[in-house]
């Protein structure tokens, strides 16, 4: 069973990565400094999908990694 949540840990790692990645903001380091000030309005269509997944992706990396720590006890 811990084996199980190992993996699951690690392929929800990896969609969480991903999905953080493909986010775009349209800023880059110079919003760091001010440089930036347009508007971010409301997230629409495959922003929105995305930015769902990213939080699904974490909530089950959590999940997994508590279970699997209660699992080895």
């Amino acid at each position: 069973m811990k084996a199980f949540f190992n993996y699951l840990t690690i392929i929800s790692a990896i969609i969480m990565i991903t999905s953080i990645l493909l986010q775009a903001r349209g800023s880059s380091l110079g919003a760091a400094f001010g440089g930036a000030g347009d508007f971010h309005g409301s997230r629409r269509g495959s922003e929105k999908v995305l930015y769902n997944a990213t939080i699904i992706a974490a909530t089950v990396f959590v999940l997994s990694v508590i279970l699997s720590i209660l699992a080895s006890s």
